[in-house]
């Protein structure tokens, strides 16, 4: 027989074998790892609303009322026009404010549901925050805006 190089059959097989042990290990963990990018970067972009919100109030607002929607923050410059136009770091956001009146001061509401959820999903919580600046988190649903005068939501537990 010649003196012939390269692999054999079986040892190729082998390292295919190897690679694909390791993917089966690290893929699941790449995954974990961007939905928690994408879950900090989701309560970060709510924060971020809720000080776009203050500094609307304190400016535009006259002191005393929020803006209606992200589109007014985005004009005002006060948020990135990506996250201003609803959709961020696989997460959909929302911002609703209502004026004030002679019964009721200002508040607004802010929402970040991820655009799928699962295990290949963007995120798997949802947050809420309002002029209280507490953000909430639910792991099961969206969490629904409460009603004025009680400003802290029924479902949801606040972040630490």
């Amino acid at each position: 027989m010649k003196n012939e190089k390269g692999f054999s059959l079986i040892e190729l097989l082998i390292v295919v074998a190897i690679i694909g042990i390791i993917a089966a290990i690290a893929i699941p963990n790449l995954l974990k790892s961007r939905q928690a990018a994408n879950e900090a970067a989701a309560i970060s972009a709510v924060r971020t609303v809720g000080t776009a919100q203050a500094t609307y109030q304190s400016t535009k607002g006259l002191g005393k009322d929020f803006a209606t929607n992200l589109t007014v923050l985005n004009t005002e410059g006060s948020v990135d026009s990506v996250l201003g136009s609803g959709s961020k770091s696989g997460y959909s956001f929302g911002t609703t404010g209502t004026s004030s009146t002679s019964t009721q001061p200002s508040y607004f509401d802010t929402t970040a549901a991820p655009l799928s959820v699962g295990i290949f999903g963007t995120g798997n919580r949802y947050f809420y925050s309002n002029e209280t600046f507490v953000i909430y988190q639910s792991a099961t649903a969206a969490i629904t805006a409460p009603t004025f005068p009680a400003r802290i939501p029924a479902s949801g537990s606040a972040l630490q």
